[in-house]
Order: C-alpha cells, then sequence, then structure tokens
C-alpha cells in the first residue's frame, strides 16, 4: 500500500545546543510517526551521543539519501552529513565548526524540499555568532531560506495553537523597524497571512492589523504611519475580498486574537508579535524553578516549500545535560505535517 505520510526533515540545529537533543526526543514518540515519515539531517555521532546522555534506546540508521527508509517507530533515520568531529565538540560553546556544521543542514533540507524529494522541513535552532563565524552575513533561518530559494516576499509567522502572528519586520533596530512599515510591505504581508490560513484549511480568514504606534496613533496623535501606510494597505486588501480589520491599539489586537474573534494577526515589529506569543507558550515550574516548556511554532511564509521551526534558540543552558524539553519541535512537527497535508 502506498504511504501517504509526507517525508519530513527535521535538521538537528547547531550540534552544540539543544537541537540535537530535542530532535531525538521529539522522534522517540509514537505520534510523530503516525503523522509522518521523518528524517534527521545532522551528524550520526552526534545524535548517538545524544541516546546515551538522555538514555532512549533508539536504532539508529545512518543514510547518505533520502529514498524509501523503514519509517517506524524506534528507528532513527539519520542523514549524516559526517561534518562534526565528535572528538573537538564542546557543548555549551560557539564554534565555527558547529556553524559550518548547521549551515550544511539547512543547505541540505532545501534543496531537498526544492527537489521535491520530501514535503517539509522544520529546522532546529541555530546560534547566530557560530553561523557568522562560518562565513554566513544573516542574522539566522529566515534570510537564508529566501536567498536558497530565491524568495523576495516572505515573512514570519508564530504559533502557539491558534494564536497565530505574521510580522512586517523582524531582526532589525527599533528606529528601522518603524521606517520599514510602508505600505507595500503591510500590504504584502496580509497577503502572506491569508494565505497561510488558507493553507491550513480556514476557507475564509479573519485577519487582524495590529497599529505601530500607542492606541494605533489615535487619529495621528501619536504618529501618521496609520494613517499614511497601514490603513491605505488595509483598503487595498478589503477590495480584494480578503476580510481584515484595523489599525487595531497593539495593546489590545492579541487580547481579541487569543478569545477567537480573529484567526491571525498582522504585527508590525519583531517584539510586538513576539512578546504575546512567548508569554502564552512558555511555561514556568514554580517546583523546579525551570522553564519546563516552550511550545510555540516558527513558520516561514512565502517560500516556495513548507518550513516550520523551533521557536526558541540553542539554549546552552541545558545542552548536553539531558534535560531539554522537545515540545516546541514537536508541535513544529505537527504544523508541518498540517501544511504537507493539505498542498498534496
Amino acid at each position: 500500500m502506498k504511504d501517504n505520510r509526507p517525508i519530513i526533515v527535521i535538521t538537528m540545529g547547531d550540534p552544540t545546543g539543544v537541537g540535537p537533543e530535542v530532535a531525538v526526543k521529539a522522534l522517540s514518540l509514537r505520534e510523530i510517526y503516525s503523522i509522518c515519515r521523518p528524517v534527521i539531517i545532522g551528524d550520526v555521532d552526534v545524535i548517538r551521543q545524544i541516546c546515551r546522555i538522555t538514555k532512549l534506546n533508539l536504532q539508529i540508521n545512518p543514510i547518505d539519501k533520502v529514498k524509501e527508509e523503514k519509517y517506524q517507530y524506534g528507528t532513527l533515520n539519520v542523514l549524516d552529513m559526517n561534518n562534526v568531529d565528535i572528538k573537538k565538540l564542546v557543548y555549551k560553546r560557539v564554534s565555527k565548526m558547529a556553524g559550518k556544521a548547521s549551515l550544511d543542514y539547512i543547505y541540505k533540507a532545501i534543496d531537498l524540499a526544492m527537489d521535491k524529494k520530501i514535503q517539509a522541513v522544520v529546522t532546529g535552532p541555530i546560534h547566530k555568532r557560530a553561523i557568522n563565524l562560518a562565513g554566513c552575513p544573516y542574522a539566522g533561518h529566515t534570510e537564508i531560506l529566501a536567498e536558497r530559494t530565491n524568495t523576495r516576499d516572505y515573512a514570519m509567522m508564530l504559533v502557539e495553537g491558534n494564536f497565530r502572528v505574521v510580522h512586517v519586520s523582524t531582526h532589525v533596530s527599533l528606529r528601522q523597524a518603524c521606517e520599514l512599515v510602508k505600505r507595500d510591505r503591510v500590504l504584502t504581508v496580509i497577503r502572506l497571512a491569508n494565505d497561510a490560513m488558507k493553507g491550513l484549511g480556514i476557507e475564509n480568514p479573519c485577519i487582524a492589523v495590529s497599529g505601530l504606534n500607542p492606541h494605533a496613533s489615535d487619529e495621528g496623535l501619536f504618529g501618521d504611519e496609520e494613517e499614511k501606510e497601514i490603513i491605505p494597505a488595509i483598503d487595498m486588501v478589503k477590495k480584494e475580498g480578503i476580510q481584515v480589520d484595523g489599525p487595531i491599539p497593539p495593546d489590545s489586537v492579541f487580547v481579541k486574537l487569543r478569545g477567537g474573534k480573529y484567526d491571525v494577526s498582522v504585527a508590525m515589529y519583531h517584539d510586538q508579535g513576539h512578546i504575546p506569543t512567548k508569554f502564552l507558550s512558555w511555561m514556568w515550574d514554580e517546583k523546579s524553578q525551570r522553564w519546563t516548556a516552550m511550545s510555540g511554532v516558527n513558520a516561514t511564509l512565502g517560500l516556495p516549500i513548507i518550513r516550520t521551526s523551533v521557536d526558541h534558540g540553542v539554549a546552552y543552558g541545558k545542552a548536553g545535560e539531558g534535560r531539554a524539553n522537545p515540545q516546541s519541535l514537536i508541535e513544529a512537527i505537527k504544523l508541518a505535517v498540517e501544511f504537507a497535508k493539505r498542498k498534496s
């Protein structure tokens, strides 16, 4: 019988961080294999070491290309890039070797997706300084993905359950973020958000657009970006039949989104969208005095491929200790599968 489960590759991220550990832990769950055919792109020696650290009794199947492997629970298919010297690997430490390795995983995953050999890419966390040491000028995955896929119009979407936020700008200074609030960019992001919701099966999405200024400028009292840039973009997409409200004051739009009035919100800059999403997805355990879960997901919209990611960094404080929580990666895999199922 034909196996309709999508093939999903998971890049293990920076080898010195928690990426390899959360990948192994996520794929130790039977439920993941019930919805997809997962492959880790990384280094077999690192995965073996992580299995020992976490005491997970999993069979490791090294492969050199993605094909009809045994996609069964209990077996980790690892596309071995063989680019980490395990004797030189030190957890919790930035290194050029780890940066280059994490870039190689990403490039391989993108190429496989572009060649349609897999259905989606799920990325583990990378370290900005490490990839810079390896010669990459970008701050993170999003710009790498856009360049490798030759994509001009793209946006970051954060997801925590039904709480979804798409960003007009991300990794820039606050001053520059204000300058990037332009009609054409807001217009593009609203359209990307609309397409993404339809990609998740929401036929007629309801989109909230945040203002940039306090009280969405209160009719020009606190700035003019709403009147000059945001409102004209909203008016244009309304003529296209997109259901959108705004600009809504930033201090109330996310309350309405959480309450279910909207399917997705457009945030004007990085922290405006990240703070409410991470507030909902991070969980603090009072007893252990530790963060026990981070369930948010990062997705890149506008690409010709499906890409989701964990919504956390390399977490050096936990790396190599066996106590990293895989929930964000689990949710990222599930979201990638949802997109892939509806795209096929």
